[in-house]
């Protein structure tokens, strides 16, 4: 009997956020709330603070199976140094066709670095739970067709961001729009995906996040009560959301 031996899948979380004190306490870091949410057994994750300037050797690229970019407090469109080389590897990976998952700052960095244009969001803060129109019909979008119906036309996601996407790069495809905000997702072909929202997150994580932001001065307080308001009487479709991105990221299409 021939035995055969399944090689490992490997995948990168490029995080662009220090862990908060909340998120060490309770889930030892955001990479752990990553892992939770995408990975499956028999995989290895690797961990790159990009944020602190850490970023993977470039010889080793071609051993991953797929990257994930965290959100960030720090603007997308900003000129940071880690930031410009953020933009750079983005744009070495998309040359090699590698899948690439953006998650909020993820999905505004990755439109920057392919060409697309972001700025700060013209309505101002989106916090709490949005729903989203998923885009039917989608043509050139395999990924998304091949789920079809498993996935509803409506979803909620939590949403914590005062940035967005203006404009996607050329050969993008928005799949996903809510009334608040024009671009929720994009695709180009079947490598890139970006989420404006956090299919990651768990409510306690954004309560805490309002809570900072409203300790920061950053949102004034009737503003956290209604985003908070709105996280008591609804639910975020995780499951739906943790199902798109893992079969994104497998290339289960």
């Amino acid at each position: 009997m021939n035995n055969i031996v399944m090689e490992e899948k490997r995948y990168a979380l490029l995080l662009a956020a220090r862990d908060s004190d909340y998120v060490k306490k309770v889930y030892g870091g955001y990479f752990n709330v990553f892992v939770a949410a995408f990975g499956e057994e028999g995989e290895r994750w690797d961990l790159f603070r990009v944020v602190e300037g850490e970023f993977p050797d470039m010889n080793e690229l071609q051993k991953y199976d797929g990257f994930v970019v965290s959100g960030s407090p720090f603007d997308a469109y900003g000129n940071d140094y880690w930031i410009v080389k953020l933009c750079f590897l983005l744009q070495i990976l998309d040359s090699i066709e590698k899948k690439v998952l953006g998650i909020c700052f993820g999905h505004q960095v990755l439109c920057r670095a392919l060409g697309g244009k972001v700025g700060k969001a013209y309505t101002g803060w989106d916090i709490g739970l949005r729903r989203v129109s998923m885009v039917r019909d989608l043509g050139s979008c395999c990924f998304m067709e091949e789920l079809g119906n498993e996935i509803p036309q409506f979803l909620s996601i939590i949403e914590c961001h005062q940035d967005e996407v203006w404009e996607v790069p050329s050969g993008a495809e928005v799949i996903a729009f809510s009334d608040k905000t024009g671009v929720e997702m994009f695709t180009i072909g079947d490598h890139i995906l970006g989420i404006q929202g956090h299919p990651e997150y768990t409510k306690d994580i954004l309560y805490n996040l309002i809570d900072r932001l409203l300790n920061n001065n950053c949102i004034q307080s009737d503003f956290a009560d209604t985003a908070k308001l709105g996280l008591e009487i609804a639910e975020p479709d995780r499951k739906c959301w943790e199902k798109i991105c893992r079969n994104f990221l497998k290339g289960r299409i």
